[in-house]
């Protein structure tokens, strides 16, 4: 008799566009042995301002569904559901919804944000897959917290399913493309964006750190949850 081990180390809680399908499959991934993921889906229509609030909004209700299960930490899983209206904004999300959890829950933005910090980097080049509207909210969001953005590529993309069926290999040109000389890293934004099986490469080509949204949200999940497992192969931010 085999006893499987679901999730006796960690279980993740984690809030996420109800459109996408990325992030669970990459921390399945990433996941160490005996760390799970358990999720809670929200509605986005469209990622523009208005969509994006009216959604952060709903993860309230996401939360207390959530919770019924024996969570030990939550994540809301959207970048741009978290820097939209500013670190104030991301700051309160997160304690609302700890209020509700009776856990630490830690959102993307925030995440990448103490993954900069945890490395040094204080200059960026940014690939964003968002409208360009959203795109500068988050050339805001990193300067509040005094991130420079020198430089930011942006897709354009409205819909969350144009992002999620981005082929790996376009979010590896197009990651290329965004980087600039004089940037210490390069920040890949979205949790809809498959990133994990190219950080590596990006890495060793760029030769910077490569942080990504989903990358940035595991490492915190872990970090946040007194987790040190050093976990290779998925560029410099998972072994520190």
């Amino acid at each position: 008799m085999i006893d499987f081990d679901y999730g006796e180390r960690l279980k993740i809680g984690l809030i996420y566009p109800a459109p996408g399908w990325i992030m669970e499959a990459e921390f399945q991934k990433l996941a160490p042995k005996g760390i799970i993921t358990l999720t809670s889906r929200i509605s986005l229509l469209k990622t523009n301002e208005d969509h994006l609030i009216k959604m952060s909004k709903e993860s309230k209700n996401a939360a207390k569904l959530l919770v019924q299960a024996p969570i030990d930490v939550l994540v809301f899983g959207c970048t741009s559901g978290s820097f939209i209206a500013g670190t104030k904004y991301d700051l309160d999300l997160s304690k609302d919804l700890e209020k509700i959890a009776n856990v630490k829950c830690i959102t993307t933005s925030g995440s990448i944000i103490k993954a900069l910090k945890k490395l040094n980097i204080k200059k960026i080049s940014v690939l964003s897959p968002y409208i360009e509207s959203v795109s500068e909210k988050a050339k805001i969001f990193f300067n509040e917290n005094e991130i420079e953005v020198v430089k930011m590529r942006s897709l354009n993309l409205l819909y969350d399913s144009e992002i999620d069926n981005l082929k790996l290999k376009d979010v590896y040109r197009e990651a290329k493309n965004s980087d600039a000389d004089d940037s210490e890293c390069l920040v890949i934004l979205c949790t809809g964006l498959r990133t994990i099986g190219i950080l590596e490469s990006l890495e060793s080509d760029l030769n910077k750190p490569v942080i990504s949204a989903i990358q940035a949200s595991f490492w915190n999940a872990l970090r946040t949850s007194n987790i040190d497992d050093k976990i290779y192969g998925y560029a410099k931010l998972l072994t520190v």
